[in-house]
């Protein structure tokens, strides 16, 4: 038996329009979030998935229907590439075993917490400037020596 042949997506709205349709609203929910949030930022697909990128990538929305390598999952989830950094005391994000980022994972729009994801989108944002400032500082003692 063949392997499925994975579909490759060379714009977010060539994703869009492959999802089924509660994937595709809880998507624009979550886009709209992080452009109201993290302005400044960029979407880029990487991974097949729309990451948005401030100095460092941030975050990233990742439907259930795009395959992480051999993993489905279902719903959709909200990705932060350093959500290790950021204060999750409700302990609202899902873990697993992993350091650095965590993830909450959606199967409807009623379950968006639109004012915690809010504040974790304006945290986030603050952690990639901090990113920022430290790499540019480090870069600055390098030079001097």
């Amino acid at each position: 038996m063949e392997a499925e042949e994975i579909q490759k997506f060379d714009t977010v709205e060539e994703l869009l329009a492959y999802l089924p349709l509660e994937e595709r609203k809880l998507v624009a929910e979550l886009r709209q979030l992080v452009f109201e949030c993290l302005p400044f930022c960029s979407e880029k697909l990487s991974y097949n998935v729309p990451f948005y990128v401030g100095h460092t990538r941030i975050c990233f929305i990742w439907p259930g229907s795009v395959p992480w390598g051999t993993v489905k999952q279902k719903g959709v989830q909200l990705g932060f590439c350093n959500g290790n950094l950021l204060q999750d005391d409700a302990d609202y994000l899902e873990k697993g075993k992993r350091k650095q980022v965590f993830t909450k994972t959606f199967a409807q729009v009623n379950e968006l917490d639109y004012d915690l994801i809010k504040v974790l989108l304006y945290e986030a944002g603050e952690v990639d400037g901090r990113l920022f400032a430290q790499k540019k500082e480090k870069s600055k003692i390098h030079r001097k020596i």
